[in-house]
């Protein structure tokens, strides 16, 4: 075999080498967006099933059996959160899911920490947080996980009217 030739294969391996780098890196990559968007699916997807098992729930526990026309009638805004004896999953009204939190391990032994926050809102702007009973509340729930870039936020307004 003379230099040339030599050459040739070597710059042939070479060239290879750097080709089948390329592609696993671009694999890795691919791979590695997956599962971040696995991760970040499943964590909107916890979240939307409490919103969801929230909406079966009575708007307040004075509601339960009958609705009030007047708001002061509604939970304080202090007493937010579940009722002496309540306990998950046996909450019957919004606001019992105040200050709710839950540990999920998913399938791929990822772990996901659930947490809900529920205020009255103003009816005129649903960011506006009121001191005072309203028939409006807010529910957000956060998921965090050590597997996120950043906590997931879902929040729902529930109404009386």
């Amino acid at each position: 075999m003379s230099n040339v030739q030599s050459m040739l294969t070597t710059a042939a391996m070479i060239l290879l080498a750097i080709i089948s780098l390329r592609f696993n890196s671009a694999v890795t990559e691919t791979s590695s967006a997956d599962t971040n968007n696995k991760v970040y699916l499943t964590a909107f997807s916890l979240a939307d099933n409490l919103i969801e098992e929230i909406k079966g729930k009575s708007f307040d526990q004075t509601t339960i059996n009958f609705p009030t026309t007047n708001p002061a009638s509604l939970t304080s805004p202090d007493e937010l959160g579940p009722d002496s004896g309540e306990v998950y999953p046996y909450y019957n009204d919004v606001d019992d899911y105040n200050g709710f939190k839950d540990t999920v391990t998913a399938p791929y032994f990822e772990t996901y920490y659930i947490s809900c926050n529920v205020q009255y809102v103003s009816a005129s702007d649903p960011d506006e947080v009121s001191s005072t009973q309203t028939f409006y509340k807010k529910v957000t729930v956060t998921i965090s996980s050590p597997y996120l870039d950043h906590s997931v936020f879902l929040s729902s307004i529930f109404t009386l009217k």
